[in-house]
């Protein structure tokens, strides 16, 4: 099992998980809701005023992973499988969307759900998982 720190955030009707060492920092979330994400406040999850629905569909955009929820009185969405389908980013992480079983190097397994971005320039503190290390590494590819 995972040690994988994760920050929960709710507004009562829906709860907003946060794993930081998944965010590939791509904006997805500031860009779309900057009235929940905001990196200068603390907390920088603020989801007391966007509909459940608005969180929902921002969360389902997020290319990492990094973002998932759950509705008040329904199972995690970690309990729930994908089909798995992978993607390449351009100039960026390999996406792998669905439920996956990654064992690393120390032989350490840990189950992830719905979207997993792999590094793929190499210079990832957090391999095999990307942690946006490409954009400074100006990765081509």
């Amino acid at each position: 099992m995972s040690n994988e720190v994760r920050k929960e955030y709710s507004n009562g009707e829906i709860t907003v998980i946060w794993k930081p060492k998944l965010c590939i920092h791509a904006k997805e979330c500031v860009s779309r809701l900057p009235e929940v994400y905001d990196p200068e406040k603390r907390p920088w999850i603020q989801p007391e005023n966007p509909s459940a629905a608005a969180l929902k569909e921002q969360i389902d955009a997020c290319p990492s992973g990094a973002l998932s929820y759950k509705m008040e009185g329904e199972a995690a969405p970690e309990a729930q499988s994908m089909e798995t389908k992978v993607e390449v980013l351009e100039n960026g992480p390999l996406l792998v969307y669905g439920t996956l079983k990654v064992t690393d190097a120390a032989g350490a397994t840990e189950t992830k759900n719905r979207t997993t971005a792999f590094c793929r320039c190499g210079q990832s503190q957090n391999k095999p998982y990307c942690d946006g290390a490409h954009v400074e590494a100006d990765f081509r590819g």
